[in-house]
Formats: C-alpha cells, structure tokens, sequence
C-alpha cells in the first residue's frame, strides 16, 4: 500500500468540491478534486461550510483456507470480533504466530477464500506400446457415491467438473494410490 495519502473537500449534501481551471469551485456527487497537501484541502474547505476527508486505500483483503473462512465467518456473524481478538492466543495454541496475525488481519479487513486445488486422477495401465494408455477417474453421473474409469489413449486435461478431484475427495473414494496432476486455470 502506498504511503501517500489524498485529501478531498465534502460538503453537508455530500457532495465532492472540484475545482475547474480558474479554481472555481463546483460541487458534483462523483467528481471530486484530490489534494496531496492537507493544508490545502484545509484552506480550500474554508468558508464553504465543507470539510476535509482523507482517502484512504482500501487494505487488501487477506487470503485464509476454507476452515479458517468459517471461523472467521462465525465469529464475524456472531459479532464476537473483540472475544476473538482477545482470545486468539487461546483459541490457536501451537499455531505458527504469522497464522495468528493473519487471521486477526482477516477479521479486521476482509478475507478471501483461497480456491481448493482440484486434480485430474489417473491409472497407468499395463502394455509395452509406445503411447501407453491410461484410464482416467470421473464421478459417476448415474450413481451418487461412484467413480467410473475410461481408458484413454493419453491424459485429458480438457475434461470437465466430473472428472476434477479435491484432496479430500480423493482421499474419501480411496484414489491416495492413482497418479493426480493438478487442474491449472488455463486447463479449466
């Protein structure tokens, strides 16, 4: 984030003083003129029945797993920020300090999700030919619960939502053993 701070003038109807060439003042609801002096914007608002605001950047919103998320999220929707505050030591014994200080960082400003890596699982099958062919792992579109394997010739990435595996996933249909390569965006 950048040190610099901006200064703008306001007025009661919450409108944004600009300042045309001649510094004339107009005043429009989404047009304002940014001052880097605060002594400026100071003396500009004088007299016009405004006041100063400062522009501050808005903190980037702090990147937490799907756990953390609900966490933060319970606490949030049960307005327990300031217990949680004080209480993190209590409720993170044994995590890393840095994760503490993130998760505080993601009650105060925000959060975001990180997306779950998804794989593409594969069995190498048998056979001395050259291109070797592979059975590939989808869930079973007419059977809840169920993994169904085409052979392939090669590995096929372009495939869609069926054949795209979390590690839990994979771990609950007991594919820990198949081969996994990790679905990228471009191969969304």
């Amino acid at each position: 984030m950048s040190e610099e701070k901006l200064y703008v003038v306001k007025n009661g109807k919450g409108e944004w003083m600009s300042l045309d060439g001649m510094k004339t003042e107009i005043w429009y609801s989404n047009n304002p003129t940014l001052f880097k002096d605060k002594s400026y914007a100071e003396a500009q608002s004088m007299g016009r029945k405004a006041h100063v605001v400062t522009l501050v950047e808005e903190p980037e919103k702090v990147v937490v797993s799907p756990e953390e998320a609900k966490l933060v999220k319970n606490c949030l929707w049960t307005n327990l920020q300031d217990a949680f505050l004080n209480n993190i030591n209590l409720l993170f014994r044994g995590r890393r300090p840095e994760d503490v200080t993130r998760l505080k960082s993601a009650l105060i400003n925000g959060y975001t999700v990180a997306k779950e890596k998804k794989y593409l699982v594969y069995k190498k099958l048998g056979g001395k030919q050259k291109n070797k062919q592979v059975a590939q792992a989808y869930r079973s579109p007419l059977f809840p619960d169920t993994i169904t394997w085409f052979v392939e010739e090669r590995k096929n990435p372009k495939t869609g939502a069926s054949a795209q595996f979390t590690e839990a996933e994979i771990e609950h249909y007991g594919l820990q053993d198949c081969e996994k390569e990790e679905v990228t965006d471009d191969d969304d």
